[in-house]
């Protein structure tokens, strides 16, 4: 029952927070989409909100933090784009083949090596590497924040170690 008073009192702040999201997006369809987000987030953990506390600014305070994480992920992913789409034949110092042979290659020893990680630093790794936060990581998994770190460090150490030979600090090249 509890469930569905807290749901109805938080549809009551969805048009404040439609102009809140707005104010962020600059967009209709991106700001329905980060009420929804944050009305869901909202659900989910529903069990961290204190009765009598104020609900309206819990609630803001969830689409902020929703809509910072979602932009540094997008800053992430568009500076990836922008650093391959800048490359030119100039930057290229082998053939496009010999190109594609090498990433092929090293794909291959990058992929063999996540493969020998152990599930519990192979999947805090790969969600740190999609871009989230050590803390989403915890919650997700369910397990102290530190533990989220210490895996994350443990399979860095493993792929470094497997992946020496990509080393070029040391002097080693991809030939």
């Amino acid at each position: 029952m509890k469930n569905i008073v807290f749901n109805n009192q938080i549809n009551t702040h969805q048009s404040s927070l439609k102009s809140f999201a707005i104010r962020f997006t600059q967009n209709i369809d991106d700001a329905n989409d980060l009420v929804q987000d944050t009305l869901l987030k909202a659900i989910r953990y529903s069990d961290l909100y204190k009765e009598g506390t104020n609900l309206r600014g819990w609630l803001y305070t969830i689409m902020r933090n929703t809509y910072i994480n979602d932009y540094r992920r997008e800053v992430k992913k568009q500076a990836l784009i922008y650093t391959e789409a800048d490359l030119t034949s100039a930057h290229l110092m082998k053939s496009s083949t010999a190109n594609q042979v090498e990433g092929k290659f090293v794909n291959d020893d990058i992929f063999k090596a996540l493969g020998t990680l152990e599930p519990v630093y192979y999947i805090p790794f790969m969600k740190y590497f999609e871009g989230f936060k050590y803390h989403e990581i915890a919650d997700e998994l369910q397990i102290p924040i530190g533990t989220v770190k210490t895996r994350i460090h443990m399979a860095r150490q493993v792929l470094k170690k497997a992946l020496k030979m990509y080393n070029t600090e040391n002097g080693a090249t991809i030939n």
